[in-house]
C-alpha cells in the first residue's frame, strides 16, 4: 500500500499506537535528535494507551560519519529521564561497512511484529513535518523487516557506549564548532537575532517569559523566551512545531520549539522546565526562584542572542563580557 506525504506521519508513526503496538524499531539512513524529540513530544500529546519503547539505528554513519551536535543530542535524550508514556529509548549507530541506506519502521506488540513500512523517508523532520519534499513509503512484511533489522543490529554500537568514538568518526556540524573555546565569538558573518528577556516595562514578566511557571499549580521553573511576531514571520526559526537544537556558549545543548498562539514563544517542548532551570543556573538562582530585573542586571545581561548555523541548529549566546 502506497503512503504519500499527506498521511505519512499519521500512518507510519501514530496510527499503529491505536492498533495495540507498543514497540517501534527504526532503521534509518539519516536521523536527528530533533526528530526524536519531536516524536517523543507528539507521542505524549497523542496520549497513547500503552507505554512505548523506541529503538533507532542510524545507518549511514560508516559512509559520511556523524556530527558532534547530532551525537550529543541523541546521547542526551537517551540518557535523560523519559516522560510518561515512553518506557525506553535506544539509539545505535552502524559502525562498519556496508552502510545502511534504507529506511524501515517496524511496529511490534509485545515483541511480535505486526506492521512495517519501507521507503524514502528518513527519520528527520523534513520527511514528516511540513511539505518540504515528497516522500513515498510502502507497507511491507513485518516479520521480514524485523528479521532484516536484527541482521543489522550486531554491527551497531549504542550512542551512550563509553567507547563510541573509537568506532565512529565524529565531525563538527560547522567549521565554527571546531573552535575549542569561544565557539562563535568570531563568527560575525552569521545571521542572528537578539531576543529580550524582559517586557516593555523593563522587568521580566510576572507570569510569563522566565517566570511562566510562577503561578499556582504550575512547576515554577517553566519558562519560555518571547518571540516577537516580526521575527517569527521572518523564517529565522523553524515553525510548524518543529524541534531544533541550540548549542549554548557554555557548551550545553537544548532542544527547542516555537509554539503558543501566533508563534510567540520558544520553549523546551518535552519538559518546559528545562529552559527555566538552564537560565536560573546561569543567573546563580535556585531552582524555582522568581527571576527579577535585579537578577539579570547582576548577571550582566537582559537578552539572549541566537545565531543560525543551519535550518535545525543554532548557537545561543548568553555570555557576558
Amino acid at each position: 500500500m502506497l503512503i504519500l506525504n499527506c498521511d505519512l506521519a499519521k500512518r507510519v508513526l501514530f496510527d499503529p499506537l491505536e492498533q495495540g503496538a507498543n514497540e517501534l524499531f527504526i532503521l534509518s539512513a539519516y536521523a536527528t535528535p530533533n526528530m526524536l524529540s519531536w516524536y517523543m513530544k507528539n507521542i505524549i500529546d497523542h496520549k497513547a494507551a500503552a507505554t512505548i519503547r523506541i529503538h533507532l539505528i542510524v545507518g549511514m554513519v560508516p559512509f559520511d560519519n556523524l556530527s558532534v551536535s547530532v551525537h550529543e543530542g541523541f546521547r542526551q535524550i537517551v540518557a535523560s529521564q523519559y516522560p510518561d508514556g515512553i518506557g525506553l529509548i535506544r539509539c545505535s549507530y552502524v559502525t562498519d561497512k556496508p552502510a545502511e541506506h534504507g529506511n524501515l519502521f517496524i511496529w511490534c506488540n509485545d515483541g511480535k511484529p505486526i506492521l512495517a513500512f519501507e521507503g524514502s523517508a528518513n527519520f528527520v523532520q523534513s520527511s514528516f513535518v511540513g511539505n518540504h519534499r515528497n516522500e513515498i513509503m510502502y507497507e511491507c512484511d513485518p516479520a521480514e523487516a524485523k528479521q532484516y533489522y536484527e541482521s543489522v543490529e550486531p554491527r551497531t554500537i549504542y550512542c551512550t557506549h563509553s567507547e563510541v568514538e573509537e568506532y565512529i568518526i565524529l565531525r563538527p556540524t560547522h567549521d565554527v564548532l571546531d573552535r575549542e573555546c569561544n565557539l562563535l565569538r568570531e563568527a560575525d558573518d552569521l545571521v542572528s537575532v537578539t531576543l529580550s528577556l524582559v517586557t516593555k516595562t523593563g522587568e521580566p514578566g510576572t507570569r510569563s517569559g522566565l517566570n511562566w511557571g510562577q503561578r499556582k499549580g504550575r512547576e515554577p521553573n517553566q519558562a519560555y523566551i518571547h518571540l516577537p511576531s516580526k521575527v517569527a514571520k521572518s523564517g529565522f526559526f523553524p515553525l510548524e512545531k518543529q524541534h531544533f537544537t541550540a548549542i549554548t556558549d557554555d557548551h550545553h545543548q537544548l532542544t527547542l520549539r516555537v509554539e503558543q498562539q501566533n508563534n510567540k514563544a520558544i520553549t523546551t517542548p518535552v519538559r518546559n522546565s528545562d529552559l527555566g532551570e538552564y537560565f536560573r543556573n546561569r543567573l546563580g538562582l535556585a531552582n524555582g526562584a522568581y527571576v527579577t530585573r535585579r537578577d539579570l542586571d547582576r548577571y550582566g545581561r537582559t537578552d539572549v542572542k541566537f545565531m543560525k548555523l543551519d535550518e535545525e541548529t543554532f548557537y545561543m549566546d548568553f555570555s557576558v563580557q
